[in-house]
């Protein structure tokens, strides 16, 4: 079973999904023409989360959009989300659905509309680039010359149900973290493989359930600084850790 939290008010009840699926997610989103706004993209970035969770959990998943707004700022956020790696849309939210399919909705707070009308719902709260970052033309882009996935990961760090701004120091603390993780995993490569330790095996699967990216990241980082833990486990951790969060934490192994 894959289990996830559903976020309707009054509810927070666990929804078990059986597998093989298949699993249908549904990402609302508002666009904008703000260009700082980063809650369109938070609530793709969430349902992508979602999409890798569920199917390293063995579901079939199809991810669908529904956007409400303006065409250009439709357009925006999905360069930027194509930036930060979200897997793009399998169809429209027209597409038919067999009437077992199990349906997760992800919104921001402002809710989805009349199509919610059943299934899981998960939200993300509102997130804006802060004017120190950087003109915000792409919120994808490269403020301050960062790595995309260092906004992936910045948005990761901070709690889904709660707004986030996304300062220079927040980013700037983000591509740190990602560049030594980076070369980190491209060290422990070079020494022989060694299995996931239990208990982090446990918390990301805990926590990937919940979408609890928070955890996980705070699991890392915890890994990162232990010595005394040897290289092959790390690595491990660190990859499977990878195949949720999206990363490219492999990406300096070689180089």
């Amino acid at each position: 079973m894959f289990r996830v939290l559903d976020d309707r008010p009054g509810s927070r009840a666990e929804v078990s999904v059986a597998r093989p699926g298949p699993l249908l997610v549904r990402a609302h989103v508002r666009a904008t023409a703000d260009a700082a706004d980063l809650t369109g993209l938070r609530v793709l970035l969430t349902a992508d989360v979602l999409f890798r969770a569920a199917e390293v959990g063995g579901l079939q998943v199809l991810v669908t959009t529904a956007f409400t707004g303006g065409s250009a700022g439709k357009a925006d956020v999905e360069r930027a989300a194509a930036a930060l790696g979200v897997h793009p849309p399998a169809a429209d939210l027209a597409v038919a659905r067999p009437e077992s399919m199990a349906v997760v909705h992800v919104a921001d707070d402002g809710g989805t509309g009349e199509d919610d009308r059943g299934g899981i719902l998960i939200r993300a709260a509102a997130a804006r680039l802060a004017k120190d970052a950087g003109p915000g033309e792409n919120p994808a882009g490269t403020p301050g010359g960062q790595d995309p996935l260092a906004i992936r990961l910045a948005l990761m760090s901070l709690p889904r149900h709660q707004p986030a701004e996304l300062t220079a120091s927040v980013l700037a603390d983000a591509t740190r973290t990602l560049g030594e993780w980076r070369r980190r995993v491209a060290r422990w490569a070079e020494s022989p493989s060694g299995a996931i330790p239990k208990p982090a095996a446990d918390t990301m699967r805990e926590a990937f359930g919940n979408l609890d990216t928070v955890a996980v990241v705070a699991l890392l980082n915890g890994l990162a600084a232990d010595e005394t833990l040897p290289p092959g486990p790390r690595f491990e951790t660190f990859l499977y850790a990878d195949r949720v969060l999206g990363l490219n934490l492999p990406g300096d192994i070689g180089r």
